[in-house]
Formats: structure tokens, C-alpha cells, sequence
């Protein structure tokens, strides 16, 4: 089992960082919440950071937990996250960056692990 951390940003207009995965990715053109692999014994967090740091040149500060869930062999753990500094303008894991308001996140072809996600995101609480 794969465990990947994933970062849940919102800008100061309330839209989310979107990342679309590259063409030398696995699943390519497939959008996807921004993170990667946590290493063994890596705490969750410092995974995440690290991850951001890495492939966004970015720092963020993690908040909270937000959704877990499984698919194949990956565990996707999904982290709300602050955004500290500058926001990113490219990735090296990434073709695109792109902040996206809630309403037009069911819009984009999001890779199948990330879509629980997305449903968590835009389906209102009752």
C-alpha cells in the first residue's frame, strides 16, 4: 500500500489549487489536489510540506486532516492546508496550475483517487 499526502490550499478568494499531471506522469492530464508519497515512517504532515516544498517551491502550513480514502493500492490522505508566502506559479510534477472556484472543481478530469475528494469538497452539508 502506497500512502500520498495531499494538500488541500484555498486562496484569499476562497478558489483551490488544482494541479494537472504531467504527460511524463502516470495518469496524464488528469488533475489531481497537489502532495506525493510520504516515506516510511514519515509523519503525515512533514510529508506534505516536504511535498510542496519539493514540487511546488512553495511552503504551506497544514491545518487539518480533512478525508482519507483508498484506492487500488494508494491511501490518499487529503490535508487542509495555508498556503504561506507567494502562491506557485509551476510545478515540476505538474503541466498546469490552475486556482479553481468550488462550483467549477466537478468540471475538471480528476484522477480517480481524488475524486472522493472533490465530493467531499462540493456536496453541501445537510
Amino acid at each position: 500500500m502506497t500512502v500520498v499526502v495531499a494538500a488541500i490550499i484555498q486562496d484569499e478568494f476562497g478558489n483551490f489549487l488544482c494541479a494537472k499531471r504531467g504527460d511524463w506522469k502516470s495518469l496524464p492530464g488528469k488533475w489531481e489536489f497537489p502532495g506525493g508519497k510520504a516515506n516510511i515512517d514519515e509523519p503525515l504532515s512533514d510529508a506534505l510540506v516536504r511535498e510542496i516544498a519539493e514540487e511546488l517551491n512553495a511552503k504551506i502550513s497544514v491545518i487539518r486532516e480533512f478525508h482519507r480514502n483508498q484506492f487500488e493500492d494508494i491511501q490518499l490522505i487529503s490535508f487542509v492546508c495555508e498556503l504561506i508566502g507567494t502562491k506557485p506559479t509551476k510545478s515540476t510534477d505538474h503541466s498546469e496550475l490552475r486556482w479553481v472556484s468550488e462550483g467549477e472543481l466537478p468540471e475538471l478530469d480528476w484522477a480517480e483517487a481524488d475524486k472522493e475528494i472533490v465530493k467531499k469538497i462540493t456536496i453541501p452539508f445537510c
